[in-house]
């Protein structure tokens, strides 16, 4: 990890590594348990972190979820797949999680090691609560049938990335709410909530570097800030303060993540991300509605600070950056978090943490 310059960020980090270790306590002993959680810190680490946030019960639910949509989204990504083999894999992968002796081999790396492991995945899955099941069983249909329309169909037009992305993304928002449900510590949010709240943890994808891609790309950033109200007004709902957490930090992370990329070249040209240190700052700090209103305000703040006058969609950008703030101001609830997003002054290393 770089160098630091921010005191508080390095105690975030400390508390961090503190908590990756507790994470490995927690595992249950089971192979195919054991096996799950293993693979859920590799093939995301920071979701491995943000889960722990979840009691037991719902924390197997939603790793087993999280694992499943990997495994699908596996099928969909594999080129080398034939779609004459791959379209029926998809459209039934809802019942293939039922059955421990399936397997297909097909992925890469820690992915191929899911595929080939699907047994273990199936297993696990099996042990849940029959309202975990079906909820997870509903949405893996759901998506696996998107996804095939998709092998099918160019995006083309931006109603298609939009019903893309509803099926990839939102669809994880309408999941997570049903395991909230099942769970017993929420009440059913509504589809549009639910679909906001997965559409804007959607990963931003850039297909080309040209004269036009930061325009581009702003566009994106402004069509995924029409989420942000609905995900203020979900979590500000939520009862229980654990799933609250679980939700809360990685849509912080989105919001940041927007105030990073919008405008910014260096996203075609390399790995553009939110720095280890304000990350742990996030995970630690977010424990209330208070918290959610100050990032959210403060980052869209510094979005706006970026927004070029020139640029086609800016008007667009304001309005949304402006509804937010707006939303945000109205509850009361701000106060200072002084986030920032540009890098250490220092090139010396100050600390040095591995997680």
């Amino acid at each position: 990890m770089g160098a630091l310059s921010r005191p508080e960020e390095v105690v975030a980090l400390v508390k961090l590594r503190v908590a990756a270790g507790q994470i490995k306590r927690q595992i249950p002993p089971e192979e195919h348990w054991a096996f799950c959680y293993d693979m859920l810190q590799k093939v995301s680490r920071s979701f491995a972190l943000v889960i722990q946030q979840l009691g037991p019960e719902l924390r197997n639910a939603v790793c087993i979820f999280y694992l499943v949509l990997r495994a699908l989204d596996t099928v969909e990504d594999d080129t080398s797949v034939p779609n004459d083999v791959k379209l029926p894999i998809l459209q039934d992968f809802y019942r293939h999680i039922y059955n421990p002796d399936w397997h297909f081999s097909c992925g890469t790396n820690h992915y191929k090691v899911l595929m080939d492991n699907f047994r273990l995945l199936s297993t696990a899955f099996l042990e849940l609560g029959q309202g975990y099941q079906k909820a997870i069983e509903e949405i893996t249909r759901r998506m696996g049938a998107g996804m095939a329309k998709f092998i099918c169909q160019e995006v083309e037009t931006v109603e298609d990335y939009n019903e893309y992305c509803h099926y990839v993304a939102g669809l994880v928002g309408y999941g997570l709410s049903r395991l909230f449900h099942a769970a017993g510590t929420e009440d059913l949010a509504s589809d549009q909530l639910s679909n906001s709240m997965g559409l804007f943890l959607q990963d931003l994808k850039y297909k080309e570097n040209s004269e036009k891609a930061v325009q581009c790309l702003n566009d994106m950033v402004t069509n995924a800030l029409i989420h942000a109200e609905d995900c203020l007004q979900y979590m500000s709902a939520l009862k229980d303060n654990t799933n609250f957490r679980f939700c809360a930090i990685p849509q912080i992370m989105a919001i940041g993540t927007c105030a990073i990329c919008y405008n910014n070249v260096n996203v075609f040209r390399g790995v553009v991300k939110m720095r280890r240190g304000l990350t742990a700052r996030i995970i630690d700090e977010t424990k209330s509605m208070s918290d959610v209103y100050s990032a959210f305000y403060e980052f869209s703040s510094l979005l706006e600070s970026k927004i070029d006058d020139n640029d086609p969609s800016s008007a667009l950008t304001r309005k949304r950056v402006d509804a937010i703030k707006k939303t945000c101001k109205s509850s009361g609830l701000l106060k200072r978090r002084g986030y920032d997003l540009e890098k250490s002054q220092y090139r010396h290393m100050l600390v040095s943490i591995n997680l």
